[in-house]
């Protein structure tokens, strides 16, 4: 009953950390850092990179400006 409860215990745990954002950062063209909170959104359609900056704010950039997007 013990080993139960601890592999219970242990699947929570899992699934709560695996819930949390992750952040990430983008680096443009230009050598500017953008960080984000959460994964960016890429629209094929516009190109457009929408992200929400450590702020709070939802901002979006034009695709070709950025170079790489990686996770932190």
């Amino acid at each position: 009953m013990k080993g139960l409860v601890s592999v219970v215990g242990i699947m929570l745990v899992a699934l709560t950390l695996s819930g949390c954002s992750s952040n990430y950062v983008m680096a443009t063209k230009d050598g500017r850092m953008i960080q984000t909170d959460g994964k960016p959104s890429i629209d094929k359609e516009t190109g457009l990179v929408q992200y929400t900056d450590d702020k709070g704010h939802v901002m979006q950039i034009n695709g070709d400006e950025v170079s790489t997007i990686i996770e932190r």
